[in-house]
């Protein structure tokens, strides 16, 4: 990357019209598509913007995957370190929101093997060079813990508990479903699983949650507080 500075060649994914209409554009009324064209050449306002628009959502998939919030955030970082560096290989055949949580994803699945065998080791051990300096530089110090607004009652707080309890693709299905409000479609790409399957993963692991949040909504007693007061 070069700075703000970028040239204004054809990628030959658009046309010389559409090309230089992107280039012309502020980059908050570019689509996800025309962003990916700019960080293409170069353009970190676009990439800051990108940063923006995903920032929270990928935040709260990592969130809910791997439970430790100074651990996504340090994750969300290294989804974005890979967005930057593999902008050039992104081709418009696949939604960006798709490309961007199949990168979440397999960061997150990769990060729980992770702490299996090496628990001790930090996440900030990959992210590391100027890459990762630059990522920084768009991290919202000011905003509180990724999914904090989300899990302020103590029945979101619960419903998270179930959620992380589901086996680990009905977890990721409602997850992809819950937090990046993708398509079903989506969601089987990300997956690398079939629509049928999706649809079964999600079915499966709402009857699991109302199962398990129903004696919550009727009595105001979690399972695990009537477990403990029986024993």
């Amino acid at each position: 990357m070069t700075g703000s500075g970028y040239s204004p060649k054809r990628t030959g994914l658009v046309s010389e019209n559409a090309h230089d209409k992107i280039i012309a554009m502020p980059v908050a009324e570019l689509t996800d598509v025309a962003l990916m064209e700019r960080i293409k050449l170069g353009d970190r306002e676009a990439f800051e913007e990108l940063v923006t628009r995903f920032r929270q959502p990928v935040m709260n998939l990592i969130m809910r995957t791997v439970s430790d919030a100074t651990e996504a955030e340090d994750l969300s970082q290294c989804v974005f370190v890979q967005i930057y560096k593999a902008a050039g290989r992104y081709k418009p055949t696949a939604k960006v929101s798709t490309w961007i949580f199949t990168i979440a994803r397999n960061l997150g699945l990769n990060e729980i093997r992770r702490r299996k065998r090496h628990p001790a080791e930090s996440m900030e051990t990959q992210l590391e060079g100027d890459d990762a300096d630059y990522v920084k530089q768009f991290e919202d110090r000011s905003a509180k813990s990724p999914g904090h607004d989300a899990l302020s009652t103590e029945l979101s707080d619960l419903v998270d508990v179930a959620v992380r309890d589901l086996p680990e693709n009905q977890r990721t299905a409602i997850l992809l479903c819950r937090e990046g409000d993708l398509s079903y479609d989506d969601i089987a790409e990300i997956m690398d699983t079939s629509l049928a399957s999706v649809k079964s993963l999600i079915f499966r692991g709402r009857e699991t949650l109302k199962k398990r949040l129903k004696p919550y909504l009727k009595t105001g007693t979690w399972e695990g507080e009537a477990r403990a007061a029986t024993n």
